[in-house]
Parts: C-alpha cells; sequence; structure tokens
C-alpha cells in the first residue's frame, strides 16, 4: 500500500506515516512530490493522497489529516488519543491544545532544517513518535523531578532563589518612565489629567493602566495620585506665590475657589477608602492617612488665607 504527500515534511506529514505503519498497514510505503505533483503521481503510482487539499485524508476545520485517519480506523488507544492534541496543536500553531504541542514544533522545525533528505527526514521521524507513543502510553502523568526528593527540595529552593532576584532587578515600563513625564508636563502647563486620554497617547489598553497604575505610582490609584499631586501643587502655590486662591484653584485643576474649599471641606475628617475589613495592608492604610494629611492641611491652608490675606 502506498501514500503519497507533499515533500519538505514537518508534523502531519510526518506523524501520520507513523500512525499508519503502527495501526493501519504495518508495510506501507511512503512518498514525497512536490506540491503540484502530488494528485497526477497518485493516479500514476495508484497512491493513496494525504495531507493534500482536495483529497480524502486531509484537515477537515480544526482537525488535522492525523485526527481524520484516527477516526476513520477508529483507532481508540488513550496514548493516540493524548499524541492527536499534540500534533492538532502543533500543526495548526494551537500551542493552547496542549502544552506539548510547542515542543513537538520546535522539535519537529529543527529535524526539517538539520535534515534535507525527505526519506532521512521519515526515518528519524518514526523514532521521534516512537518514543512520544511510550512517554504518552506511560509517563504523561509523570513530572521530570516527582521521583527524587533530593531533586524537589533542590527545584523548589532554586525556583525562590529565582523570585527573589527578579524582584530585586524588576524593571521599570517605558510606561511608567512617559507617565510620570506626561505627569511633569501636565503640572507645568494646564494641569489636566484623563485617563483614557492619556492611555490613548501611551499605546496602552485604559483598564491594563488602570490596574498596574498602583505598582508604581506610591501604591496610590490613578484618581488618588491625580489628587495627591493636585494638592501638593496647590499647597506649594498657596505658600511660595502671590497668585489668589481663585487662581490657585484653576491652576490646580480646580473649577474655582469655592470648588477647592468645598472639595476640602467634604474630604476633612473623613475616610475616602473605608477600613471595612480588618485584614487591609499597612501600606494602605499609610496611603489614605497620606491623602488625609494633605486634605486637612489644604483645607486649614485656604482658611488661613481668606482670613489674613
Amino acid at each position: 500500500m502506498k501514500w503519497i504527500t507533499r515533500e519538505r515534511p514537518k508534523i502531519d506529514r510526518l506523524a501520520c506515516p507513523w500512525l499508519i505503519k503502527k495501526f493501519v498497514y504495518k508495510e506501507a510505503e511512503f512518498i514525497y512530490v512536490p506540491f503540484n505533483q502530488v494528485i497526477i503521481k497518485a493516479k500514476e503510482l495508484s497512491a493513496i493522497p494525504f495531507d493534500n487539499p482536495d483529497v480524502e485524508f486531509t484537515h477537515y476545520n480544526d482537525h488535522c489529516t492525523f485526527d481524520h485517519i484516527v477516526k476513520k480506523h477508529k483507532i481508540k488507544d488513550p496514548a493516540i488519543v493524548i499524541i492527536a492534541s499534540i500534533v492538532r496543536g502543533a500543526d495548526n500553531d494551537r500551542h493552547d491544545i496542549a502544552k506539548e504541542a510547542a515542543g513537538l514544533w520546535a522539535i519537529s522545525a529543527g529535524l526539517a532544517h538539520n535534515i534535507t533528505d525527505d526519506y532521512e527526514l521519515l526515518k528519524t521521524g518514526m523514532i521521534i513518535y516512537d518514543a512520544l507513543y511510550s512517554w504518552a502510553s506511560h509517563l504523561h502523568k509523570q513530572k521530570h523531578l516527582q521521583n527524587s526528593l533530593f531533586e524537589n527540595l533542590l527545584h523548589e529552593v532554586y525556583n525562590k532563589f529565582l523570585k527573589v532576584k527578579e524582584f530585586g532587578k524588576k524593571k521599570i515600563p517605558e510606561w511608567v518612565k512617559e507617565l510620570k513625564e506626561i505627569f511633569q508636563d501636565q503640572i507645568d502647563t494646564q494641569f489636566t489629567f484623563d485617563l483614557k486620554k492619556i492611555s490613548t497617547d501611551l499605546e496602552l489598553n485604559p483598564f491594563y493602566l488602570s490596574r498596574g497604575f498602583s505598582k508604581y505610582f506610591q501604591d496610590l490609584n490613578f484618581g488618588e495620585y491625580t489628587r495627591k499631586i493636585r494638592i501638593e501643587k496647590a499647597i506649594a502655590l498657596i505658600q511660595n506665590s502671590k497668585y489668589s486662591l481663585t487662581e490657585i484653584a484653576c491652576l490646580t485643576g480646580f473649577s474655582d475657589q469655592r470648588n477647592l474649599q468645598e472639595y476640602s471641606n467634604s474630604t476633612q475628617g473623613k475616610n475616602p477608602h473605608p477600613l471595612g475589613k480588618p485584614c487591609r495592608k499597612v501600606n494602605q492604610i499609610q496611603k489614605v492617612n497620606s491623602i488625609l494629611f494633605y486634605e486637612q492641611l489644604i483645607h486649614l491652608v485656604c482658611i488661613l488665607k481668606c482670613k489674613y490675606g
């Protein structure tokens, strides 16, 4: 029985010959020819074409030729079910189907690069799939380190070391540097902060920016950090400039002096983030206290400025 397919096999065209020899016809012969000669040569040689368009043994939706042979010949071996998902994931660039798919693609691509003779490549591929079958039959639930207590402990210590080392060398993303520059520019100009606009300027998803913001900005969210720098700016202007409160309110993002005072009044003595649960972290308490301190301070300075000029 002859089978024919396209030349330069990588995944499906190596996996299928192994499957056919193992479960369909042990003495099967395989022929590789250029793509445009598959159908012509199949008729000439009375061979069965596979993994080629417009033939029976080919892809159907997201299932590859390997899947079709399994279904056609009713192969029920549990190990083949495992291998089929790996082949399907590797052949369709869907490594999410099976985590081993990425490894099979890497090995297959490397073999095809190193071995230019298709029949030598097939011979080596048979060894690879025999090994994969043994793994799927007997070892697929076994982990590399599970049989050695010492190796497990060593692996655990090493992983902890890597995490500590990674934490110490955590690289600050480029968008954080750009965002700090934006804040500085806005402080010195019109002082307007809009999460959506800034996300567009940085070419970031607003949700991603919002979620990752506090990691790099004093453990404050976007709104809290914006409020903090506005308050700091207002205090600096009150102490070191001759601007009126109305002008300071405008410069720091408030609509007018009354809005600035109302803002301070509304937050004075109140916790903007009630600690409803006793398990909140200490640094969150410090964050809230810091914001309250600034709000109370600006409120006091506003009162003094109004009373004494």
